[in-house]
């Protein structure tokens, strides 16, 4: 059977690929009841109390934790109690199974976890005043959770917190939106888990998964609070004291539907062999658009790449701060490529829900450019003409030295391209400097900016880099994506091993190992010799395997 290349599955077997969001977590939080003052101007002005005091805020729970009570009676909903360690999901989908209606409230779960909630200090004054200090707190109060049947969204939770500032979550699926859509619209689709498989209409379906946007998060919202016991009342709302809410989780997939589970297989386990680094320190910031300096610490645990095998489905993890990359296959038949922005001012200045269309941009970026650098690192093509390019000097009115592939300060150019070389918005001279003289073994002094300035210029010159329009940021051309992956690569899997300490004709070697030795030197030269007849940069990879490493400037 011909070889098959990760470029040719995703060309020739997939059938579906769709862009959307997945799960979507939401907080919502009360502007004005987020301080002792704010909460001191509450118990004044709505609750109608001269001296605020913590004795008011007991009713506000009792008449909120009232009013599930009564609202579940009055639409015959279960009430449900959560111990620790039980699944929830695990007991909403066993509820979901048997409710028939369109919409409504599956059911309703109540559990005791903790809350950082407004705690009080009571302070007696030089008069004998009393009055009380307000401070935030850990506390440990009832949660309640609506699990809803939504005609727009399908199936989703609501968690409010029973305790003032009553903080919210909630839940939602923008694969599970897009269904609700199509079904709306008539068109037919057949479901993948919370995904989807196959669909009569792709076209409309990809429109559909890129119009969903923060005004219908909103009106999930202000339907549902309009329909359920609410803790705040209806007059304090209309007096300003709203929830509003923000981002806490959001994913962004990207899936491939292929013709036959065997293509996802080989896909998956390729990509495994090929780039299990992807959560190095040099090569994650090809995954995410943001800058690593001085003021930005590498992760508690570092930066890492995890291979879980469940099963015999396995799935690929990479982390950078508070964003996940993950690969899987979608119950065989489809690969899942996931970035999850667990605090979306990773990323960008805030967590407003009006962001949301900006972070579905972010992910769709992430998760093209990893396919990208996966089919890229896969075929290790090493343009012919751009080694005999970048070999030779560029004479102009201010000589270009060539870039000598042998040299180490070139070689640690290469590898810190392909660090940088699918940030969205590029890199600058200040972030790549240090980098290449990490990779030299050397101080930052004893790479100066003077020198790095020089380096920029000669890869720009050959055509590596570009200056991006109106800024001093560069970014990675094609030809120098292709050479930078390839030569690192080489370096990474022949050179860095230090082959030099392996000298088959070392007397202490023993002789078995000697002539094994001696017999891969051989088939590796002639294989290269082979191959120059259809690839002539072989003899620059013969040559680089051999050369002497020249100084830089």
């Amino acid at each position: 059977m011909a070889a098959v290349s990760l470029a040719s599955i995703m060309r020739d077997q997939v059938v579906l690929s769709i862009t959307s969001f997945d799960r979507l977590y939401l907080g919502g939080y009360v502007p004005r009841l987020q301080t002792g003052g704010q909460l001191a101007t509450f118990c004044r002005e709505q609750l109608g109390a001269s001296i605020p005091s913590p004795a008011l805020l007991g009713p506000l729970t009792d008449r909120f934790m009232q009013a599930v009570d009564h609202f579940a009676t009055q639409h015959d909903v279960s009430v449900i109690h959560f111990v620790r360690g039980q699944r929830k999901d695990a007991v909403a989908a066993g509820y979901r199974a048997r409710f028939t209606a369109d919409e409504g409230v599956v059911f309703i779960g109540l559990a005791q976890e903790k809350m950082n909630a407004l705690g009080a200090r009571k302070v007696v004054g030089p008069t004998g005043r009393i009055a009380f200090d307000f401070s935030r707190r850990s506390v440990t109060v009832n949660h309640v959770y609506f699990y809803v049947q939504d005609a727009e969204w399908g199936p989703a939770f609501i968690k409010v917190g029973s305790y003032l500032p009553f903080p919210v979550r909630i839940a939602l699926n923008g694969h599970e939106w897009a269904k609700q859509q199509l079904r709306r619209a008539g068109i037919a689709f057949q479901a993948l888990d919370n995904g989807l498989r196959w669909c009569a209409d792709p076209t409309r379906l990809q429109a559909v998964c890129d119009a969903l946007g923060p005004a219908d998060v909103q009106a999930f919202f202000d339907r549902w609070m309009a329909r359920l016991p609410w803790p705040v009342s209806r007059a304090d709302r209309a007096a300003g004291y709203r929830h509003r809410l923000s981002l806490w989780q959001v994913e962004v997939s990207l899936t491939h539907i292929f013709r036959e589970p065997l293509w996802g297989r080989r896909w998956f386990e390729t990509v495994i062999r090929e780039n299990l680094d992807l959560g190095r320190p040099d090569r994650v910031s090809l995954l995410f658009p943001t800058k690593l300096t001085r003021a930005t610490p590498p992760p508690r645990r570092g930066y890492r790449t995890r291979v879980i095998l469940a099963g015999v489905a396995p799935t690929l993890h990479v982390a950078y701060q508070h964003v996940d990359l993950k690969q899987y296959l979608k119950e065989g038949w489809g690969l899942r490529t996931e970035t999850t922005f667990n605090d979306p001012t990773d990323v960008q200045p805030t967590k407003a829900l009006a962001t949301l269309p900006h972070l579905r941009e972010v992910g769709r970026q992430i998760n093209a450019r990893v396919l990208e650098v996966e089919q890229l690192s896969e075929a290790l093509v090493v343009p012919p003409p751009v080694v005999e390019r970048v070999h030779q000097p560029i004479v102009g009115a201010r000589r270009v030295a060539a870039l000598w592939l042998g040299d180490a300060r070139v070689l640690a150019l290469l590898q810190a391209l392909c660090s940088f070389a699918h940030l969205p918005h590029g890199f600058r001279h200040r972030e790549l400097r240090p980098l290449v003289a990490s990779l030299l073994g050397r101080d930052l002094d004893a790479y100066p900016a003077g020198a790095m300035t020089y380096d920029l210029r000669r890869l720009r010159l050959h055509g590596l880099i570009i200056r991006m329009p109106h800024t001093f940021r560069s970014t990675v051309t094609l030809d120098g994506l292709r050479l930078a992956f390839g030569i690192s690569r080489l370096y990474a899997r022949l050179l860095r091993p230090d082959w030099a300490t392996l000298d088959a004709s070392s007397p202490h070697l023993p002789e078995p190992l000697r002539a094994a030795l001696h017999q891969l030197d051989t088939a590796l030269h002639q294989l290269i010799v082979d191959a120059t007849a259809h690839q002539p940069a072989a003899l620059e990879l013969d040559s680089l395997l051999h050369a002497r490493p020249h100084g830089g400037r």
